[in-house]
């Protein structure tokens, strides 16, 4: 009688245990399926991948990830939230530097279908968040943006002669 009733309890004990085990399981699964509404980038973009195009975007930006994301009833962020406008403008801009990388720049598609091209946040950015708050170099106040070269150097100003 005393064996039966040992093996009853560690049998519920493993049950419970068990049990417990697989409900994390299901939820930690539920989490990390994958994103959630991704809406210009792919669906089924790998989540290093992911991780990688987000890291890229808030450094060309100079910001952090709740730049653009916002904060959950948790306190955590909430990235599948579309609560925050600018995280609707970097969908508009990754559209715009596609478009742009496609039409002028011959930019192909990469086997998840996302543009590659020469034009990139960092492009215009420069670790700003709003591009027209980029500081020139000294040289360059008399000069735009357009009068760069690509490497972000300016062109020699002419001598006495015009030349």
């Amino acid at each position: 009688m005393l064996v039966y009733k040992k093996t009853t309890t560690i049998i519920c004990i493993l049950a419970a245990v068990t049990f417990s085990a697989l409900t994390s399981m299901s939820s930690d699964h539920d989490d990390h399926h994958g994103p959630k509404n991704l809406k210009v980038l792919p669906k089924h973009i790998p989540h290093e991948l992911l991780h990688k195009v987000m890291d890229d975007w808030s450094e060309a930006l100079g910001v952090h990830c709740n730049f653009c994301h916002a904060a959950g009833d948790n306190g955590k962020l909430d990235f599948a939230s579309d609560a925050k406008p600018e995280k609707n403008m970097a969908r508009e801009m990754y559209k715009m530097t596609a478009k742009i990388n496609t039409k002028y720049f011959e930019g192909k598609k990469d086997s998840l279908s996302m543009v590659i091209g020469d034009i990139k946040c960092a492009t215009c950015h420069r670790g700003s968040p709003h591009p027209d708050e980029v500081k020139l170099a000294p040289d360059m106040k008399n000069h735009g943006p357009e009068m760069m070269h690509h490497d972000g150097t300016a062109p020699a100003k002419p001598d006495s002669t015009g030349k």
